[in-house]
C-alpha cells in the first residue's frame, strides 16, 4: 500500500490482516512503526535512505512470501522507482500495489502525529506531500480514495483482488 501519511494506508492493512486471519490465513502487517524502529533504524529520510529502506522492505517481504505469509506492506513509497524495485525484488506475482489516495487536506485533518504542522512550520524537511514530491502510481491493481470510501468497502475490495491475485497464481 502506498499513499501520503494520513492517507488510511496502516487502518487499512491492519483491517485488512483482521479480515484475512478470520479466513484463517497467515499474515503479517509491515509499515513505517514497525520497520523504522527496528531493522531500519538506521536509515534516515532523504532521497538514498528512503530507497534503501523500501529496498530492505521489499526483501524482508520477499522472505515472508517464500514462506506462504501474506505480507501487506503500508509505506509512503512515494517514487515509482522505489515501487518498481519493490515489485521485482518480491516478484509481480507476488506484488498487488494498491494505491491508498487521500487529498492532502483530508491526510493533514487525519494527522494524528502532527507531522504535517511540524512540516509546515519547518521542524520536519523533506516531508512527503509538503516539500518532497509524491508520485502517483501509474497502473496500481487497486486505487482506493479513502476521503470518501469506508474501511469495510475498502477491504472487500482487497479481499476480491487478493483471492484473485492468489487464483490467478
Amino acid at each position: 500500500m502506498t499513499g501520503l501519511s494520513g492517507s488510511g494506508k496502516t487502518t487499512l492493512a491492519v483491517a485488512l490482516e483482521k479480515a484475512l486471519y478470520n479466513q484463517g490465513k497467515l499474515t503479517q502487517v509491515l509499515d513505517g512503526d514497525n520497520i523504522r524502529t527496528g531493522i531500519n533504524n538506521n536509515l534516515g529520510f532523504g532521497e538514498t535512505d528512503r530507497i534503501e529502506n523500501i529496498r530492505r522492505i521489499a526483501e524482508v517481504s520477499k522472505l515472508f512470501v517464500e514462506c506462504g505469509v501474506i505480507t501487506i506492506c503500508c509505506f509512503i513509497s512515494p517514487t515509482n522507482f522505489m515501487r518498481n524495485q519493490a515489485r521485482e525484488i518480491i516478484g509481480a506475482e507476488n506484488f498487488l500495489e494498491v494505491y491508498v489516495n487521500a487529498p492532502l487536506q483530508v491526510c493533514e485533518e487525519r494527522d494524528v502525529k502532527g507531522l504535517y504542522a511540524k512540516a509546515r512550520r519547518g521542524d520536519i524537511t523533506d516531508f512527503t506531500g509538503i516539500h518532497a514530491p509524491f508520485e502517483a502510481p501509474q497502473n496500481p491493481e487497486v486505487e482506493l480514495n479513502t476521503g470518501t470510501c469506508i474501511v469495510p468497502a475498502a477491504v472487500e475490495v482487497l479481499l476480491e483482488k487478493i483471492e484473485g491475485k492468489s487464483k490467478s497464481a
